[in-house]
């Protein structure tokens, strides 16, 4: 099994999040120093990187096989945005001298069960803070400011306005304080809202306090919004249960952009469905949600399919990631960013 190494941990999150175990990166294997041929996912990614001597870099998708003479060259290995497909990843067994992999995502759960013994993982730690902060404040205003009713109303031809709930005044509970949800934090202090961060373990920063997770309980009746933006571990697998769900005040909003497990659907459903609680999700369990799934005819739910990382923004702070990558690689040094090694 994989054993977590890293300085900077997943699922948009950093050892500052909660139950997201953390050692150096430097702990890490590099790839041998000297010359390197490493894939990347696409010609444009190809383009905006300047290799430095003694790197190779090979056009690989993981969609379908390597040509053999390139295969057996193969030291490292960048993963597309948002490829999740097994057979893809089981193609890296058939690189015999790969020993790292990098990641777009932070999140990296879903590659761990496929790789071959003997790597090191690299995840994309800073690469959709923005992004990802960005859709969360969407979602809290759209939610807050009924924006959903609006464009149903739109497309009706209905005027029909009533008092909404603001955003200015609320009491904000940012669940998880590492990357993004520091992200998260900076942006939503222009609103002049009451923001309540909670990590894994208490402490107090030039920011503010921060919470622990053991603190929710108490914490969770004083709050207007939730915000969720923790790593998908054992410890925070439903984390987001029903008991978490019935300290929420009547009317106060649960916004997910972490995991889609890390909240029990099912106990949602019944807080939705009575119109206790509203809801913004940008991830669910079920991913992708299928079609008749009674999350999209939920009332109070507003869903947007995983798209928190999906912008223009991705793309040159993942070249810049990669670039950085390779300058370690080349040199013998240990990677940035290890989250894991196999």
């Amino acid at each position: 099994m994989p054993a977590p190494v890293a300085a900077a941990a997943a699922a948009h999150a950093d050892p500052a999040d909660p139950v997201a175990p953390a050692e150096s990166a430097d702990s890490a294997t590099a790839p041998r120093r000297g010359s390197l041929t490493v894939t990347v996912p696409d010609a444009a990614t190809l383009a905006d990187l300047v290799p430095p001597p003694g790197v190779r870099l090979v056009v690989w998708d993981l969609r379908r096989p390597l040509d053999p003479d390139v295969a057996r060259e193969v030291d490292a290995v960048v993963v597309p945005p948002y490829f999740l497909d097994p057979a893809g990843f089981g193609r890296l067994r058939g690189l015999p001298r790969l020993s790292f992999v990098q990641l777009p995502s932070a999140g990296y759960e879903h590659v761990l069960p496929h790789l071959p013994p003997g790597i090191t993982l690299g995840n994309g730690r800073g690469v959709h803070d923005d992004e990802t902060a960005e859709l969360a404040l969407a979602l809290v205003l759209a939610s807050q400011r009924g924006l959903d009713d609006a464009l149903r109303q739109q497309a009706a031809g209905v005027w029909t306005s009533r008092v909404r709930a603001s955003l200015a005044d609320r009491r904000v509970l940012v669940l998880g304080h590492g990357s993004v949800g520091s992200a998260i934090v900076a942006r939503l202090e222009p609103f002049k809202v009451d923001i309540v961060r909670v990590a894994r373990t208490a402490r107090d920063e030039p920011g503010g306090h921060v919470h622990g997770v053991n603190e929710l309980p108490e914490l969770l009746p004083t709050v207007d919004v939730v915000i969720v933006i923790v790593p998908l571990t054992p410890e925070t697998e439903r984390l987001v249960d029903a008991r978490f769900l019935a300290l929420m005040p009547d009317g106060a909003l649960l916004v997910n952009v972490a995991r889609g497990k890390v909240v029990d659907t099912a106990a949602l459903l019944v807080e939705l469905e009575s119109g206790r609680l509203r809801a913004a999700l940008d991830v669910t369990d079920p991913e992708p949600l299928p079609a008749g799934h009674p999350l999209w005819a939920a009332p109070g739910v507003i869903i947007t399919p995983h798209e928190g990382g999906n912008t223009t923004a991705s793309h040159s702070r993942m070249v810049a990631v990669i670039q950085a990558q390779l300058g370690r690689l080349v040199a013998g040094e240990a990677p940035a960013n290890v989250v894991a090694q196999t």
